[in-house]
C-alpha cells in the first residue's frame, strides 16, 4: 500500500480510536490528573477538537497557497486560556470527529502531487502536505493511547485508596 493512502486511512480512523478510548469514562475519571502539568481526559479531548481546527487550516493553506507560512501555537496557553478544564467532553469529541471527517473528505481524492506541496512551519521548517498528514494522523493515535493510559492510572489510583 502506498504511504499516502495508508496515512489517509489512519487519519480517517483516528477519531474512532479516540471515541473508543473514552467510551464509558465519566465523572471524576474525566478530570483525573496524575501529576501537575499532565492533562486530564477532558483537557485532552478539548485539545484534540481545537488542534483539529488548526490542522484543517494548515491543510487548506498548503493545498491552496504557494509556500504558506504555517504558524506554531502554544497548546498549553490554549489549554489554560480557553479553560479546557471546563469544556464539556461530548461536544468537544463531536467537534473533533466532525472536523476530522471534513479534513479526511478534503484530502481523500487529491492527486498524489498535491501531497508534495509545502508550507514553512515557524518551528519545524519546510513541511509537505504528506508530512502534515502524518503528524495529524499520529496526533489522534497518540492521544488515544494517552487517554487509555490516563484511565488505567485513574483506576489504579482509585483501587489504591480503597
Amino acid at each position: 500500500m502506498s504511504e499516502v493512502p495508508e496515512l489517509l486511512e489512519r487519519l480517517r480512523r483516528g477519531a474512532e480510536l479516540v471515541a473508543v478510548s473514552i467510551t464509558g469514562a465519566a465523572g471524576s475519571e474525566l478530570d483525573y490528573v496524575p501529576d501537575p502539568g499532565k492533562w486530564s481526559i477532558r483537557q485532552i479531548v478539548a485539545h484534540l477538537a481545537d488542534a483539529e481546527m488548526v490542522a484543517g487550516m494548515r491543510l487548506r493553506r498548503i493545498i491552496a497557497e504557494d509556500n504558506p507560512h504555517i504558524e506554531a501555537y502554544d497548546q498549553n496557553a490554549w489549554a489554560t486560556n480557553l479553560d479546557y478544564t471546563r469544556r464539556k467532553t461530548s461536544p468537544a469529541l463531536e467537534t473533533f470527529r466532525r472536523i476530522r471527517g471534513e479534513n479526511y473528505e478534503l484530502l481523500k481524492d487529491l492527486p498524489a502531487p498535491v501531497f508534495e506541496r509545502e508550507g514553512l512551519h515557524s518551528e519545524r521548517g519546510p513541511m509537505s502536505l504528506k508530512l502534515l498528514l502524518q503528524i495529524i494522523a499520529e496526533h489522534a493515535e497518540n492521544h488515544a493511547t494517552q487517554i487509555r493510559t490516563r484511565r488505567a492510572e485513574f483506576k489504579a489510583q482509585k483501587a489504591a485508596t480503597k
